[in-house]
């Protein structure tokens, strides 16, 4: 994982360096200052960077870096305290703290699509390219201080000291991009949010892999279940925010950036409803149907990323339980699983109903914890040594956030989420019989309400 983490970098690294940077100016950061000498612009004219490149520098931007005094690599006092001088000033940056106590701009979505409609399409590039050029790196120092909140022995996590390596290195390349000031700049910026954004899709697998691996040194859920719930959630706001931007430029019919002005609710599940059928005839052989019904035909404007990670989560989470429970039936002889669609003033509701047993009494308040699941007791621990089970809801997962099935992520995400965008997710059991799920989430323009992302 670390070394997956160490090749995104260096692509980022790359990425940066092929900008077409002004004559005479270059990119470099010193270890242990956080401003070079001379103040704190990086693009400083008539440098040769292999002159004033001294040893403690990595490529164009700050790295955890350490280089013994001597040829061997022999350990003394000397090189101890070199050694823990270079790990505290690489983790306690003061521009990151400067920037962490700047408060961030979270924009309503009507704000978002009538601010990228005007009459000239390059200026509203220009101003959401400033705006995520002011916003972005603060955003970001937020989540590295959240880092260094969590527990000791959990921060030490090597996965998870990955990722927030990862959030520092993705401040310094935002935070140290010149001013955006033409169209040229607005491609450039452009270019490395697309570089980062690729860097980071495996981000959310890593934390559930890394919270997993450390799960038996938390002695307070509290804790990691607000680190995840604030990182998570700032993570998809991000997503959203530079995914929007990115899609500015598309001008795509019917569509302003990120929003749907027509989105279907019909359609939206049943894509998904078709892709976790398609995956699950795949590796399980068969699959219960999937059945729509209640308001089919409403149509109201919405951002569809974050139904992108919840409505697959909460279908193939039905889909499995019904198999797993029937095991004497197949296929079309399976309880179908139900879902109904609602759409009034306020919000819009959908409820997944599946007859796969029910959540045992004991572990109810359970399934909404993060890093707590039921695949190591299902039929999925028999059968993975050959994969025919293990990878199904992985397959699923590698469509939208990463591979989740295994690692109790899948639920407590969908919940924040759900929550992040002023609704609500509630799991709702029938014990022998099955679960309901009720996904209720307000309309963009539901009066008293005021999404910011």
């Amino acid at each position: 994982m670390r070394l997956m983490m160490a090749t995104l970098l260096q692509k980022s690294q790359n990425k940066v360096r092929t900008l077409p940077w002004k004559p005479g100016h270059c990119c470099y950061r010193l270890l242990h200052d956080d401003d070079p000498p001379g103040g704190t612009d990086l693009l400083k004219p008539n440098i040769k960077f292999k002159e004033s490149r001294p040893k403690s520098i990595v490529g164009d931007k700050r790295w955890l870096h350490y280089t013994p005094r001597t040829n061997v690599d022999k350990q003394t006092p000397s090189s101890v305290r070199e050694r823990n001088t270079a790990v505290t000033s690489y983790y306690n940056q003061q521009s990151i703290d400067i920037a962490s106590q700047k408060n961030s701009i979270r924009l309503t979505p009507a704000t978002i699509m009538y601010s990228s409609i005007t009459a000239d399409p390059l200026h509203d590039a220009l101003r959401s390219a400033q705006y995520l050029h002011r916003e972005l790196p603060i955003r970001i120092a937020h989540r590295i201080v959240g880092f260094r909140s969590l527990p000791f022995i959990v921060g030490c996590n090597p996965t998870i000291l990955a990722v927030h390596e990862l959030y520092i290195r993705a401040f310094h390349i935002l935070k140290d991009f010149p001013e955006v000031l033409t169209l040229e700049d607005v491609n450039n910026y452009s270019q490395v949010l697309r570089t980062l954004m690729e860097d980071h899709k495996e981000v959310m697998g890593s934390l559930a892999q890394g919270f997993k691996e450390c799960k038996k040194h938390v002695s307070d859920d509290k804790v990691v279940t607000a680190f995840l719930d604030k990182t998570l959630c700032s993570r998809l706001g991000i997503r959203m925010l530079v995914t929007h931007h990115l899609l500015l430029q598309d001008n795509k019919e019917g569509w302003i950036g990120l929003v749907n002005l027509r989105m279907s609710l019909r359609d939206m599940v049943q894509r998904w409803a078709s892709l976790v059928t398609e995956i699950t005839e795949d590796k399980y052989g068969h699959c219960p149907s999937i059945k729509i019904s209640g308001h089919t035909g409403v149509h109201f404007p919405y951002i569809e990323m974050p139904l992108d990670y919840i409505l697959p989560e909460l279908l193939k989470n039905a889909v499995r339980a019904t198999i797993e429970q029937n095991t004497n039936l197949r296929g079309a002889s399976l309880p179908p699983v139900h879902v109904v669609l609602a759409s009034n003033k306020e919000d819009f509701i959908v409820k997944i109903s599946d007859r796969g047993g029910g959540i045992p009494h004991e572990l109810v308040d359970k399934v909404t914890n993060y890093n707590y699941t039921t695949a190591e007791d299902s039929t999925d621990k028999l059968m993975e040594s050959n994969s025919i089970f293990g990878n199904m809801m992985d397959a699923v997962n590698r469509t939208t956030s990463g591979p989740m099935h295994g690692y109790g992520f899948g639920l407590p995400t969908s919940k924040a989420y759900a929550e992040y965008l002023g609704g609500s997710l509630k799991v709702l059991p029938m014990q022998g019989l099955g679960t309901d799920v009720l996904l209720r989430l307000k309309h963009l323009e539901t009066r008293g309400h005021e999404l910011r992302i």
